[in-house]
């Protein structure tokens, strides 16, 4: 008989029960004791480091911070490509969130102590090829955080700006002025660090008017990337060791939708519930994998453990979600958006909020619905009776769950050619 949680919604439910079913505690446990049983330092935790007491202190304060550390040639800093719009607020100008994140090169913590923790739950010796996999894809959960920095940034090729100072998970977010796009709508944005500084050191800022069509993508995980999101074992080896691989048919569908809507030049977000530290790992994958370029945008609470990845990924999704959308939304309060998502966690919820909070936004909502019981969890997210509730007083024809990618694409024709 299934478990029911009082007192909580039915997303939260469901995330409960499929965390109960999928063990999902044992194993957060487990990867904890296993790191603190062999060295008093956990390393499955990333540690805040300052240069002094009085950076720590000044950490605390964010952007408000009146004297930021500046990067250092051992520091690693990444800059998260961005959408620019137009504030009607002021004028109609252009300006664009920057978003970066600094921490350290090497670790404090012992890193083979980290990959033995993740192998032995997934049954790997040493010997075995995939160790050398999880030891290049664990650092970015490992690599101490360095709070209070400030990172200057020359945006295309002659506006120097400053981003930050960050907190105390690392990260900064500034809403910046721009000049405005080039020829082909696209700007980048370089850091400029000290010699020896390394990590992902440019950013595309995309360019979009107030009118036209854009694509909201929430989530990657299990939408357009096979990750197994409702099995703990089955993420730690989709991010640890996996190759990682297109959900079968969605690069297609992704690439016939562009076909209809890029007269708009549509801007593209994909909405995650990972951590930023999978940053380069999803955005390298949606490169290769043909998927149109955007932003992605990750949770940026805190700096997350590996054990806070599995939580991260379940729980709490449909409210961070929500909220991301309605970011989005003040941004681009005039764009027709086309949202797409899968019924592994929450997203038919969070478009369905979003759907009735903004009526006439959103004009179409697609729901993969996934069948993998391992990457489902448990059987009821795919009942009917879940949708209906998730959609309620959205229009029926504005929404649709398939399981054969193709089949949304006659969908995806005539909502283009109705709403134009």
């Amino acid at each position: 008989m299934a478990v029911r949680y009082h007192n909580k919604s039915p997303v939260e439910d469901m995330q409960l029960q499929t965390r109960k079913e999928r063990r999902f505690l044992q194993t957060e446990a487990d990867l904890s004791d296993l790191a603190g049983n062999v060295s008093p330092t956990s390393p499955m935790s990333p540690q805040v480091t300052a240069t002094s007491k009085l950076n720590d202190m000044l950490s605390y304060l964010g952007s408000r911070n009146p004297m930021p550390r500046q990067v250092a040639k051992d520091d690693t800093v990444w800059l998260l490509d961005n959408t620019a719009y137009r504030n009607q607020k002021t004028g109609g100008g252009w300006e664009a969130e920057f978003v970066s994140a600094v921490f350290a090169q090497h670790p404090s913590c012992v890193v083979i102590e980290a990959v033995a923790a993740v192998a032995k739950e997934l049954d790997l010796d040493e010997k075995d090829p995939n160790y050398s996999t999880i030891k290049e894809r664990i650092l970015p959960f490992l690599q101490d955080i360095k709070p209070g920095t400030q990172v200057k940034a020359l945006e295309n090729g002659h506006n120097l700006m400053k981003l930050g100072p960050g907190g105390r998970n690392g990260i900064s977010n500034d809403i910046k002025p721009l000049k405005g796009p080039d020829s082909d709508g696209l700007v980048k944005t370089y850091a400029q660090v000290p010699l020896g500084a390394d990590g992902v050191l440019e950013l595309n800022t995309f360019y979009a008017e107030p009118e036209g069509w854009g694509v909201i993508s929430a989530d990657i995980d299990d939408t357009i990337k096979i990750s197994m999101t409702s099995d703990p074992i089955g993420i730690l080896r989709s991010t640890f060791v996996d190759k990682p691989t297109p959900c079968p048919g969605m690069a297609e569908l992704y690439a016939y939708m562009d076909s209809l809507i890029r007269k708009t030049d549509p801007p593209y977000f994909y909405l995650s519930a990972s951590p930023y530290n999978l940053y380069p790992f999803l955005r390298d994958f949606r490169n290769q994998a043909g998927y149109p370029q955007g932003t992605i945008i990750l949770r940026d609470s805190s700096w997350s453990s590996i054990p806070g990845l599995l939580s991260s990924l379940t729980m709490g999704t449909e409210g961070y979600k929500v909220d991301r959308m309605k970011k989005i939304r003040g941004w681009l309060p005039k764009r027709k958006m086309i949202c797409i998502g899968d019924s592994t966690q929450s997203d038919p919820e969070a478009y369905g909020e979003i759907y009735r909070a903004f009526p006439g936004w959103v004009k179409l909502i697609l729901i993969r619905k996934v069948t993998d019981i391992a990457a489902i969890g448990i059987e009821s997210k795919n009942e009917p009776e879940r949708f209906e509730k998730a959609f309620k007083d959205v229009p029926r024809g504005s929404w649709h769950v398939f399981e054969d990618p193709a089949e949304c694409r006659n969908i995806l024709a005539e909502t283009v050619v109705l709403e134009e």
